[in-house]
């Protein structure tokens, strides 16, 4: 007979661990550092090769640092050995710490291994290989000082992606993850092939949640099981997904400070660092003008979520052609308006992701000889509008054309149809929030509401003041409101595409025009009123309606007197370019032949579109 106490614990174990319990245990990999540069390395391996040991190299937890470098034959010497690890300097990924061993087809150069890959080959770059071969891709770590993104994402399982399980130091701010360049080689079927990518946080990723900016909805629904139709198509063209990225809530636009409850708002990084990042794309347009390593962002404009973040933070940004591309797996706002499309700092790249978004886009390369301006300035009175007319006679320079101002109120009192008896501004007053409000309540709102309270004891989520006040608005109005609202907008875009931009087959658009955000000092420790309806007619409208592209360049910078930091410090000053509806390749070409002749030019992450340390960094460790 067993001692009392044998039987007592094992009697209190087969209460506690039932016989048909499985335990399963799964590496989510780790972290470590590099020459004091941080990585996170995957659980899942990469592929195996067959080499020899690793006797006496740095090594931590068995994982040895090496580059994996592939010569073509015939070309296996040594110059060409050093040639390509030159090369191997400009990745951000790949560090000297990774010299501890090269497994190359070829020997004399440190500790070179031949190497027989027993799964795929392994592309070029860097790399940690156990004692048994087992090859892992690490990801840099970097740290989302800028509050840009929602949840850093890793590739997981059947091509669905999982949240990054590693962190840096830092309040409040994530660390993401990054591979490296190396492993990528740009084909016509993969023409983005390692452009590292964020997404706003509006498009379903598969095994992801989708938060719409809204804690209630994140913790409510399940992950998503597929990626949204343009996540896909950008995923085809090879781009590497990093990360989820902020937008205002149920992307209605929302002020820094005045109207973000559920998250924080981005931070832009121009001028004094405390501007507003401008809504709804703003975990886009911060996290694109404050990161080297993030080549591309993902964002969406109804009403001007791209425009406006491009503009304040001197961006690359289009809105396209309506219904381009299907939105499918993409919030809405509203169908007749939505669109999805780009904020970055390269127009090369710019151009790339148009042609995997939209498909069958033609890229005329021929431009118009017309320009037509609304609401530019006469004198260069300032430092932007001597920026914004010194562009403007560059563009009439090259395109060898002529301005003509356009009053767009006298020209619609000129020409409107028979069948419209008032104004534009009165026509198009309510159209905007009436469209945005009926529409999100029906497809947004109602089913969201209606779900939450059934498991929820009849409770409502919570919900930002800014989506609440205008959904109230459209609560106010019946039906037949969205008809007339549709029908509103239908008339003024018939109008201005027969009358203002109109399509021809030598240019696509027999006109370009243009208009100018100026300059956006816009704090963001100032409070505001309380959110409004966004009533009325704007210049950043007319493409909302007439369903035409809309791009941002970046032209320039103007300065200010910062109240934050008593200094005058330069903000961003852009222009926006329109043109008939379909020609949205002529306008990605002309960016890019506009940067080739110097008149436009690459816009770089930090204090201004030049470079320069952004403010908050100036001095710290870690970021």
């Amino acid at each position: 007979m067993p001692p009392f106490h044998l039987t007592f614990y094992c009697a209190l174990f087969s209460l506690l661990v039932p016989d048909a319990v499985a335990v399963t245990l799964t590496s989510t990999g780790g972290t470590l550092t590099l020459n004091d540069i941080p990585y996170y390395v995957p659980g899942t391996p990469y592929t195996t090769v067959s080499t020899r040991a690793f006797q006496g190299l740095q090594s931590v937890n068995g994982l040895v640092p090496v580059t994996v470098v592939n010569l073509a034959a015939g070309n296996d010497s040594l110059s060409s050995l050093e040639s390509v690890l030159g090369k191997f300097a400009a990745d951000d990924v790949w560090n000297a710490g990774f010299l501890e061993a090269i497994l190359v087809k070829s020997t004399g150069y440190g500790l070179v291994l031949p190497f027989t890959a027993q799964g795929f080959p392994p592309a070029n770059g860097p790399y940690f290989i156990s004692p048994r071969g087992v090859l892992y891709q690490p990801y840099r770590l970097y740290i989302d000082f800028a509050g840009a993104f929602t949840q850093p994402l890793i590739p997981s399982t059947n091509g669905s992606f999982a949240a990054l399980p590693a962190a840096l130091p830092g309040i409040q701010s994530p660390a993401v993850g990054v591979p490296s360049r190396l492993y990528y080689t740009k084909t016509a079927s993969k023409p983005l092939a390692g452009v590292r990518l964020g997404i706003k946080d509006i498009y379903d990723i598969a095994g992801v949640k989708t938060s719409d900016g809204n804690r209630a909805v994140y913790g409510f629904y399940p992950p998503k099981a597929a990626n949204s139709v343009p996540v896909q198509r950008l995923i085809d063209a090879g781009a590497i997904i990093v990360g989820k990225m902020k937008t205002s809530q149920f992307a209605n636009g929302e002020t820094a400070t005045a109207d973000w409850v559920d998250y924080h708002s981005p931070f832009n990084p121009r001028g004094d660092g405390y501007q507003d990042p401008s809504s709804s794309s703003s975990g886009p347009g911060a996290g694109a003008g404050s990161y080297p390593w993030l080549d591309l962002t993902l964002g969406s404009d109804t009403g001007g979520s791209i425009r406006g973040p491009s503009q304040v933070q001197g961006l690359f940004g289009n809105r396209p052609t309506h219904g381009l591309v299907d939105l499918a797996g993409t919030m809405p706002l509203a169908p007749e308006l939505d669109t999805a499309g780009f904020l970055c700092r390269d127009p090369t790249i710019w151009k790339a992701a148009g042609i995997a978004l939209y498909a069958n886009l033609p890229f005329f390369t021929s431009y118009p000889s017309k320009i037509q301006t609304i609401n530019f300035p006469v004198n260069a009175t300032t430092q932007a509008s001597t920026t914004i007319l010194s562009f403007l006679s560059k563009l009439e320079g090259f395109l060898k054309a002529k301005t003509t101002p356009l009053n767009l109120t006298t020209a619609w009192a000129a020409s409107k149809p028979a069948s419209a008896t008032s104004s534009l501004n009165t026509l198009l007053n309510l159209t905007y929030p009436i469209l945005i409000s009926k529409q999100q309540t029906r497809l947004v709102r109602d089913p969201f509401y209606a779900a939450y309270a059934a498991v929820h004891d009849g409770r409502l989520p919570f919900v930002d003041p800014a989506p609440l006040v205008r959904w109230a608005f459209g609560d106010s109005y019946p039906a037949s409101a969205l008809t007339e609202a549709q029908t509103n907008k239908t008339t003024f875009m018939d109008w201005f595409n027969t009358h203002v931009l109109v399509n021809n087959t030598k240019t696509c658009s027999d006109s370009l025009l243009l208009y100018s955000a100026g300059l956006n000092i816009q704090y963001r420790n100032q409070y505001n009123p309380p959110p409004a309806v966004p009533f009325g007619f704007s210049n950043g409208r007319i493409s909302v309606f007439a369903e035409v592209p809309d791009v941002v360049v970046p032209i320039g910078e103007a300065g200010y007197k910062s109240t934050i930091t008593n200094h005058t410090e330069v903000l961003p000053v852009t222009v926006d370019i329109l043109a008939a509806k379909g020609c949205d390749g002529m306008l990605f070409n002309l960016a890019l032949d506009l940067t080739a002749a110097g008149i436009l030019k690459v816009s770089q992450t930090g204090q201004t579109i030049a470079g320069g340390e952004i403010l908050l960094k100036r001095g710290m460790m870690g970021l």
